[in-house]
């Protein structure tokens, strides 16, 4: 059995560096996920905050920190690494992000569900 798939986004929409929120639905339900795009490297994780569990953004599709080196969680200036979702700074310290599975067919990302 394959595994079912859904596009979220176009990977040219997305500003490298830079990153892009979304809300998808899925199976009746509402997944809250973000995109983020460094050095031509996608990565797409669940957009919850291990520590609190809610979402990392204040401003649409900010998700990045000043020097866009980093995932920066609004709430509390946690700091987690963008190729793995690592929290490095802040309450949650050695927690990660949920990464999400996601394959780039022609251009476009797809979420793997």
């Amino acid at each position: 059995m394959s595994q079912e798939e859904i596009i979220i986004a176009a990977e040219n929409e997305i500003a490298d560096p830079g990153s892009k929120g979304l809300s998808v639905g899925i199976k009746g339900t509402k997944l809250e996920l973000f995109i983020v795009k460094k050095n031509s490297k996608i990565t797409v994780y669940e957009n919850s905050c291990p520590h609190t569990q809610g979402p990392l953004d204040w401003t649409p599709d900010q998700f990045l920190d000043m020097d866009n080196n980093y995932i920066m969680c609004a709430n509390h200036g946690a700091l987690f690494e963008i190729n793995n979702g690592l929290c490095i700074y802040g309450p949650c310290k050695t927690q990660s992000l949920k990464a999400l599975s996601y394959t780039i067919k022609d251009g476009n990302i797809y979420l793997m569900l």
